[in-house]
């Protein structure tokens, strides 16, 4: 459910949050959070190599668990807290043995839930187990690419992958953008859909709310110079001025395939997203 607020201000008759009723009042576990240094986009020279960062609100970084390697051992959800680092919930599990860990929260999942992780682990939402069992048509999140590894595939708000086939060693899922992958059966997976679906539906309705989330300003090529940018230059609205669309370095980027044609991953992939 998308927060809609009251127009107080021009910018906040547009600004919408997400439902944060679900998240836990309670304070952030210090033992499993560290201070990340800002970087604003910076390189190890100090150059500018990712453009529009910078400033945003004082953040702290929470460790999470994409591996979640205690097998067999039953853990309760204690809290479900939001990351400032992502677009998804957390949850903080007290695992039979004592110990903490943060772990992507499940769409649906609550305080007090018990969930598991290992090779014999029921079907259910919360739970991770290996690819092979989980059966066909199941919705699954943060997916191993190689057995072992940890989760690295579908982990952002809302996103899941679908089961589609098991066959010679490997499941075929259905990725969040329509593409159909290969992933070794003897992966992990967590079932059910990522915690917090409608983020992509917020408005962020003004220009400071975007400064907190540390990005900044975004200038139209069209509105530059000649020297500064390919579209740059002429009087009043001009049209592009060049043929194909470029980045500010001349860059082909319409319609300009940059997948490598040798990349290791190309025979895993059944069918290409649209």
């Amino acid at each position: 459910m998308i927060k809609k607020l009251n127009p107080r201000t021009p910018s906040m008759r547009s600004m919408t949050v997400a439902d944060y009723r679900v998240i836990s009042d309670v304070k952030r576990h210090k033992n499993l959070t560290e201070r990340l240094k800002k970087n604003s986009g910076r390189n190890n020279q100090g150059k500018i190599s990712v453009r529009h960062q910078g400033g945003g609100n004082k953040i702290i970084y929470r460790m999470i668990d994409f591996k979640q390697a205690k097998m067999g051992i039953p853990g309760k959800v204690e809290t479900i807290e939001y990351d400032p680092y992502r677009s998804a919930f957390i949850a903080l599990v007290l695992y039979a043995d004592g110990e903490r860990k943060y772990i992507l929260a499940p769409h649906g999942i609550k305080t007090g839930a018990v969930i598991v992780a290992g090779p014999e682990a029921p079907i259910e939402i919360g739970n991770r187990t290996i690819l092979k069992r989980i059966p066909v048509g199941s919705f699954v999140h943060n997916v191993e690419i190689q057995p072992g590894k940890g989760g690295q595939l579908i982990r952002s708000a809302g996103s899941s992958a679908q089961v589609l086939a098991h066959e010679d060693g490997y499941t075929h899922l259905k990725m969040p953008s329509g593409e159909i992958r290969k992933i070794s059966w003897d992966s992990y997976a967590s079932i059910g859909q990522i915690s917090n679906p409608e983020y992509n539906l917020v408005s962020i309705g003004k220009a400071g709310r975007s400064r907190w989330l540390n990005i900044r300003p975004t200038v139209r090529g069209s509105v530059m110079n000649p020297r500064d940018h390919p579209y740059g230059g002429g009087e009043g609205r001009q049209p592009r001025g060049t043929r194909k669309p470029k980045t500010k370095w001349g860059k082909v980027t319409g319609g300009h395939k940059t997948r490598r044609k040798n990349r290791y991953s190309n025979k895993l992939i059944v069918k290409r997203r649209k």
